[in-house]
């Protein structure tokens, strides 16, 4: 196979600067549509942050602008202190009645958790609606959930599943591609389950118990799986009409989250090295890795990113889009906001994270690149 040579440095942070700029402004769009709807007043619609390099003023006075560091982005309400959205009470006691209850965080509680959801919404339905498109023109690369082979003297063997059997359902989940299989007799070692196939035209319940394989992590602790002792069959390529292309478009994103969410969770239990997870750096080189394989691999990687940003902004972060949904989860229980005091320290609090993974995440970055074993040489 031949290799292709890397990018250059300024073509990646061009690529970089491009796939981060869409993104950011699919999802602070979101965040602005819903608001517009519900007559909130948006103040600045930024992409990057920074110095404005370009930027115009609309007939409502959102002022639109382009930022010189293509990091990320904001959309500023009516009542917000900062571009995290942090409100600003101070204008409660200064505004008069009317002007008051049209700022931000004087909204109605449903009004405001809408408005922010909203940026991550229109991030996952970017990328669904990008995959769909796919599915209908260059096809799905699917494996399907077909028994390929059966090793011997397994669970799978003593089942009595064979070569060829179509696995339709395990324990009553549906299963739609040989993934699926893997995933749910995982999570279930030494657990009797009903597998239904396909078989000659008919269906046949069989019980397998998955074999417990015991693993340890990172920190000493030993962990259990499931496994069969399947393989999967051979990868096809499926164009898809409208409709299933949008169902399998939707389970492909989901697919996405659920293998984020597990990541997180397996770093969190030691399971994975933190190291694992990327950052800033390793974006902005897979998207020149990714445009230098053409545009429908461009097009493909942005829409991952902007899954990951989607997923990313509903953590319950303070200063997230998910913090913000938090704090109004608390409001919503206990009926009124918390104090302006408690919000000031969750959102420095919230600063500080970020900061500190981003951080860490820029650390591994440079170590997988090899720029921090240059600057740690040079330096020793």
């Amino acid at each position: 196979m031949e290799t292709l040579a890397s990018p250059g440095i300024l073509y990646t942070l061009a690529v970089f600067a491009l796939v981060i700029g869409i993104l950011v402004f699919v999802h602070e769009f979101g965040h602005y549509a819903v608001a517009r709807m519900f007559g909130i007043k948006v103040e600045a619609f930024a992409v990057g942050f920074g110095k404005e390099l370009v930027g115009w003023t609309d007939r409502n006075g959102t002022r639109w602008k382009l930022g010189w560091i293509p990091m990320g982005g904001y959309a500023k309400f009516a009542g917000d202190a900062n571009a995290a959205s942090q409100p600003d009470f101070s204008l409660d006691e200064a505004l008069p009645d009317d002007e008051r209850a049209n700022l931000f965080h004087n909204r109605p509680l449903w009004q405001r958790s809408l408005v922010v959801l909203a940026g991550p919404a229109i991030n996952f339905l970017f990328a669904i609606a990008i995959f769909a498109a796919f599915f209908m023109t260059y096809g799905h690369q699917i494996t399907p959930p077909v028994v390929g082979a059966v090793v011997a003297e397994t669970p799978a063997a003593a089942a009595g599943l064979k070569q060829g059997d179509r696995v339709i359902s395990i324990d009553g989940q549906g299963v739609d591609r040989f993934e699926d299989i893997s995933r749910i007799v995982a999570i279930n070692p030494g657990t009797p389950m009903d597998i239904l196939v396909e078989r000659d035209g008919a269906e046949k319940h069989l019980t397998a118990k998955p074999r417990v394989i015991t693993e340890v992590d990172r920190f000493g602790n030993e962990y259990q799986r499931g496994q069969l002792g399947l393989q999967s069959g051979q990868l096809v390529v499926v164009r898809h009409g409208p409709v299933q292309a949008v169902r399998w478009a939707v389970i492909e994103t989901w697919a996405t989250v659920r293998m984020m969410w597990d990541t997180i969770v397996q770093v969190v239990m030691g399971r994975r090295s933190l190291d694992d997870l990327g950052g800033p750096v390793k974006i902005a080189q897979f998207s020149g890795q990714s445009a230098v394989l053409g545009l429908p691999a461009l097009i493909s990687f942005i829409a991952l990113i902007s899954i990951n940003l989607g997923f990313m902004n509903l953590l319950p972060i303070p200063m997230l889009d998910g913090g913000h949904l938090f704090l109004y989860a608390i409001e919503g229980v206990r009926r009124r906001p918390l104090h302006p005091k408690v919000q000031e320290w969750a959102f420095m609090s919230g600063f500080a994270l970020l900061m500190s993974l981003m951080l860490v995440l820029t650390l591994n970055d440079l170590r997988a690149v090899g720029v921090w074993d240059r600057i740690t040489g040079i330096v020793g």
